[in-house]
């Protein structure tokens, strides 16, 4: 557990690296058997459908209890991932390959006593944010917060905390899809400080929201939380829909879903006390995902809100050197009332935040896609930015030939350049 006030845990579990499996064992063989025998989830289960996969975690128990208290379930693994272990480069999979990847013990020690806890897909098109129940065992892609409470939840998923995590986050792979960084977008972001009254609000609408999507997705299986906010984020732009999302919208009864997605934006909004940002910002589209095209009225209301959040983490930061802690799980965070401080942002709306190196655009070979490629990903960024830091955004883009190629799409009206000359897309 982190023992900042704006953080109770976002770090990754259990990764890979044993055998995914259905051991061949008899119901009742073996007394607690079926407590090794978990479900697992990645981001690919979360965003699209789930793959109903099992693992065998025999987390806590040595080779030889696992062979003594569960023969099968040793012999299964003795036999399909040992030998696939003995090769691993690793030493810690290599001597303890019974053991399912490499155990978070803090996580476990986190989510004990909760009946299920709050999941997000690292990167993902659309940022959401879901409950799990404790009996499923997470991925290392995703991202999750060791809270049952849906108040945490609903502040979690309102647009202000997502609009915060996009500007703080990252962006990986072609679609340049969001990714959301624990220590950048979670352990910074300043919680409201609410009454009972707007506590009670947001996690009555949060878990309404959490109900829906689980209550649709079981009626209907080949639905996908990625194609609802797809459609979700549609009705907002009041683009039509395809054949195929009205069967989605139906589905999913999205336009429900889109209600209560307002209804809760209003309530957290009411909760900072920044109801004045809500008429610009509540049911407009970009809520879960980046929107480059938006109207000047929607970037200031943005531009202003992330103004707020960071002089309110600023505030927060200063109260905790003070020794006054707003923990979000104090039994936990603060048992022995140990005095802390919670991480200061360090955000400047005009940064970019430069992608790991594997993550970055290939750099076009011919002009005409150099042009195109440039133009796209600038009409990404949430602000303007220097050719140096759009190169960065690029494998081996010369910086000087970015400039230069900024200052013809500026000339020629498909960019716009600032006086401090900082680039920015059409949108």
């Amino acid at each position: 557990m982190d023992k900042r006030s704006a953080s109770t845990t976002s770090t990754p579990p259990d990764n890979g690296g044993c055998a995914v499996a259905y051991p061949p064992y008899a119901e009742g063989e073996t007394s607690g058997i079926e407590n090794h025998i978990r479900e697992y989830r990645n981001g690919r289960d979360i965003n699209q459908t789930s793959r109903d996969v099992m693992v065998i975690d025999l987390f806590g128990l040595s080779a030889e209890q696992v062979r003594d208290q569960y023969p099968s379930l040793y012999q299964w693994v003795l036999e399909h991932v040992k030998p696939e272990r003995d090769q691993n480069k690793r030493a810690t999979y290599r001597n303890n390959w019974w053991i399912h990847g490499e155990p978070r013990k803090e996580w476990r020690r986190m989510y004990a006593d909760l009946n299920r806890y709050i999941a997000t897909v690292e990167t993902s098109k659309h940022r959401f944010f879901v409950f799990l129940d404790k009996s499923i065992l997470p991925d290392n892609r995703l991202i999750n917060v060791a809270s049952n409470n849906p108040w945490i939840l609903g502040v979690l998923s309102s647009r202000l905390h997502i609009y915060w995590a996009l500007c703080t986050g990252g962006r990986m792979g072609v679609g340049n899809d969001p990714i959301y960084a624990k220590t950048q977008c979670f352990e910074t972001y300043p919680f409201p400080n609410v009454n009972d009254k707007q506590k009670s609000q947001i996690r009555s609408v949060a878990d309404q929201i959490d109900t829906h999507r689980k209550r649709q997705q079981a009626e209907h299986p080949k639905l996908t939380l990625t194609n609802i906010y797809n459609v979700l984020e549609k009705l907002r732009s009041e683009q039509p829909l395809t054949p195929k999302e009205k069967e989605t919208h139906q589905q999913g009864l999205v336009a429900i879903l889109r209600e209560l997605h307002d209804d809760l934006d209003r309530a957290v909004f009411d909760a900072y006390g920044w109801s004045d940002l809500a008429a610009e910002l509540v049911g407009k589209p970009g809520a879960t995902t980046p929107l480059p095209d938006k109207p000047e009225a929607q970037t200031k209301a943005e531009e202003e809100l992330l103004t707020r959040l960071v002089t309110l983490n600023a505030t927060r930061a200063a109260e905790e050197r003070q020794g006054k802690i707003r923990w979000l799980r104090p039994e936990f965070q603060n048992p022995d009332g140990e005095q802390t401080t919670q991480t200061e942002a360090k955000l400047d709306p005009g940064k970019i935040i430069e992608p790991a190196a594997k993550d970055k655009h290939p750099w076009p070979k011919a002009l005409p896609e150099q042009v195109q490629t440039l133009r796209a990903v600038l009409e990404t960024q949430l602000s303007p930015v220097t050719a140096e830091q759009l190169a960065r955004q690029f494998k081996r883009a010369p910086s000087k030939k970015v400039e230069e190629l900024l200052q013809t799409l500026a000339a020629l009206g498909n960019a716009r350049q600032t006086e401090n000359n900082q680039y920015s897309g059409m949108g």
